[in-house]
């Protein structure tokens, strides 16, 4: 050894026994040999003992993977659940006046969640990095249990409006549940980790609509099983909101043993101090570049650009996604003379729940590859593309009549939809790669902000812009729905564009793929 490496050696002797002490007195040193130093860990502190799980077990953690996935789907089932009835409830409620009518009033209980979202979801990010994620997780739950139970519960217009306000308010689950699927896993898993948040959202997005369009107006459908006076007949959309808020009840109880992943502990104000004089006896400049970097990035989460374009791109496809997923319950339950399909409730459930079987085969055993192979920006971009073409067939498919009309409708629909899934888990990649940990739940925070703004407005202008559509079936410029699946590509080409230089930022780990 020469003397430039004893010199090396003696400095990182110095940095181990000089830190130590900077550390509370519980503090205890643990090997992590995947980095080849020492770390040091809090006892008591939920967020070291996960850290120091994590240096043991190299492996997948199956375990809180499953906390990642039924949290998730707990939050994504409500929002979409309501599209395969919310034309006919919204015509029993009374509210619209003429049939053309109904798909702007129900743009707007549809919009209601996503409002309520948007004006809370930056406090729930704020809180999460503060007290926890285990307990906005828990209240987000809780909520779910109440308000979409209460929903099911409708008496008339404005009480729909109000408990979906009320679920998207007190509803913080999805920006803390991608911070903590990072958490509890290595780098090498996260791609893992961050598609298994949007696989259980795209499921959850698809199985939703699927339990609403089976189990709405159960006394009508299933005459020898539900009364017509039983709560059910009176309430014909509770059983699928009953049927939710049950499911997240049992997630919330599920939710002890989750562990938390938040450090807990405190070190001395002259700790960074000390670090930077530390530090001039290091040779690895890369680690002075990253704790700069990260530094600079605790300053403002709206300056650091790598976050904010991703945020952006997430946002217009999230939009497009969410507009999607309106247009296509409405347009397929309306009558052929509109442009639609004809479809039934439970016609369009079956649609969906074979498009959320493929997802979870997708996402578990292809997306791993995709992504591995062409990386997080590459595979979005693809997906984009092939998105366009798709939805400038759907409105031909009036034209078609079974069995190729269901043939060719599941086909496109669980095209369309792993796709989709494909562009979302692209962007929680870059997001949650370019902030530090304790800025996490903040950034997602942020990001679902954005998104539930965007998501707000998604099926409020879907909804006006389908009935508007409706009225012009004989227009010369893409009259009926082509008109609305035209306005969907524009969405999607915008998107695109998007995710290229200059917009775009794109971390130094992804410039290559």
């Amino acid at each position: 050894m020469g003397r430039g490496d004893s010199a090396a050696s003696a400095a990182e002797q110095q940095s181990s026994s000089t830190t130590a002490p900077l550390l509370e007195k519980t503090s205890v040193e643990a090997e992590a040999s995947e980095a080849g130093g020492g770390y040091y860990y809090v006892e008591g502190c939920p967020g070291c003992a996960v850290d120091r799980h994590k240096a043991a077990n190299p492996g997948i953690p199956y375990a809180n993977f499953i906390y990642v996935w039924i949290v998730t789907l707990c939050t994504a089932l409500p929002i979409s659940s309501l599209f395969p009835f919310l034309y006919f409830m919204i015509r029993d409620l009374g509210v619209a006046k003429t049939t053309e009518d109904i798909g702007f009033y129900a743009g707007f209980v549809g919009a209601s969640f996503m409002f309520g979202r948007c004006l809370t979801s930056t406090a729930w990010g704020i809180a999460a990095d503060r007290i926890g994620r285990k307990p906005v997780v828990v209240f987000g739950i809780s909520s779910v249990v109440v308000f979409n139970t209460l929903f099911g519960l409708s008496v008339n217009y404005w009480m729909a409006i109000a408990t979906r306000f009320l679920l998207g308010a007190l509803n913080g689950l999805l920006g803390p549940i991608k911070a903590y699927a990072i958490e509890v896993c290595r780098p090498e898993h996260e791609a893992l980790a961050l598609s298994l948040v949007s696989t259980a959202w795209g499921i959850g997005l698809i199985i939703g609509p699927a339990l609403g369009g089976y189990l709405a107006q159960p006394a009508e459908n299933f005459p020898t099983v539900f009364s017509t006076d039983s709560i059910f007949g009176r309430f014909p959309y509770f059983l699928p909101c009953l049927c939710t808020s049950i499911f997240a009840a049992v997630v919330l109880i599920s939710c002890i043993w989750m562990p938390e992943t938040l450090h807990k502990h405190k070190v001395h104000e002259n700790r960074s101090q000390n670090i930077e004089a530390l530090e001039a006896h290091l040779i690895d400049s890369k680690e002075k570049v990253e704790e700069s970097g990260s530094s600079d990035t605790k300053k403002s989460l709206f300056r650091n650009w790598p976050l904010m374009s991703s945020i952006i791109v997430y946002c217009i496809f999230s939009f497009h996604d969410m507009a999607y997923t309106e247009v296509f319950s409405l347009w397929a339950e309306s009558d052929k003379k509109y442009g639609g399909l004809s479809l039934s409730s439970e016609d369009v459930g079956q649609v969906l729940a074979i498009s959320g079987a493929s997802l979870l085969v997708y996402q578990l055993f292809l997306y791993p590859s995709i992504n591995k192979v062409l990386g997080p920006i590459k595979s979005s971009r693809i997906a984009a593309i092939l998105c366009i073409p798709i939805l400038f067939a759907y409105p031909y498919m009036t034209y078609l009549s079974d069995p190729g009309l269901s043939i060719i409708l599941n086909i496109a629909s669980v095209i369309k939809n792993n796709l989709a899934v494909t562009i979302i888990t692209g962007t929680f990649i870059l997001q949650n790669n370019a902030v530090p940990q304790d800025q996490r739940g903040a950034a997602n925070g942020l990001s679902m902000t954005g998104m539930s703004f965007f998501k707000a407005l998604a099926p409020a202008g879907a909804g006006i812009v389908f009935s508007w559509a409706q009225k012009r079936q004989h227009a010369f410029f893409f009259p009926g729905d082509q008109m609305v699946f035209f306005l969907l590509n524009v969405i999607e080409l915008v998107g695109l564009l998007l995710t290229f230089k200059p917009f775009l930022a794109v971390p130094e780990q992804f410039e290559s793929r």
